[in-house]
């Protein structure tokens, strides 16, 4: 297929933008392929911190680094993503290259645990503010169960409302299938020197 899909295009920017060493953030571990991915691409000498309310997500992605020789670059926390100001290193602030966030409910686990708009808008405030420049925030975005579309009406209208002179802003979703998923993605610009 031509035309990425949304984990692949998120993949693609998170990539490009998080070279080794970099410091990293996965906002909702769900079943670890994220911060798995995020640990390869920060490597040895990054680090990756992980966020998820529910301990099965924890001891998935704990068990999933482990066996892929990953896991000492990872930090995992079973907590809110909406705390990540309280729990990451005061350090890290202005630093992570990069966010990931996969909204909605943990694949393969209880379907009425869900993520919400509050606490999601919180998280993704913070991420906005403690990410480096030319950093990128990915957020796949899942309508299909209840609570999902009300969530993300309210994600894609905080990121329309960030000003164009400090994030650019792209949304991607497939059209022509019903309550496909989305994947809004933001990049922190540079700033330019007076």
């Amino acid at each position: 297929m031509i035309l990425p899909s949304i984990l692949s295009s998120a993949r693609t920017a998170v990539k490009a933008s998080c070279p080794p060493g970099s410091i990293a953030v996965d906002g909702t571990l769900g079943n670890g392929h994220d911060t798995l991915f995020l640990a390869e691409c920060v490597g040895p000498s990054g680090h990756v911190y992980g966020f998820d309310i529910q301990q099965a997500a924890v001891e998935r992605t704990d068990t999933r680094l482990s066996e892929a020789g990953q896991r000492k670059q990872v930090t995992l926390f079973h907590a809110s993503h909406h705390l990540i100001a309280e729990l990451l290193p005061r350090e890290a602030k202005g630093r992570i290259r990069a966010f990931m966030f996969n909204l909605g409910y943990l694949p393969h686990g209880d379907e009425q645990v869900i993520t919400q708009p509050d606490t999601t808008l919180e998280a993704l405030r913070t991420a906005a503010d403690w990410l480096a420049p030319g950093g990128i925030i990915s957020v796949a975005l899942y309508t299909g169960h209840p609570g999902g579309p009300e969530e993300a009406t309210a994600v894609i209208d905080w990121a329309r409302s960030l000003p164009p002179q400090d994030y650019q802003v792209m949304w991607q979703q497939m059209i022509n299938r019903n309550k496909a998923p989305s994947l809004l993605l933001l990049e922190k610009r540079t700033k330019k020197r007076a």
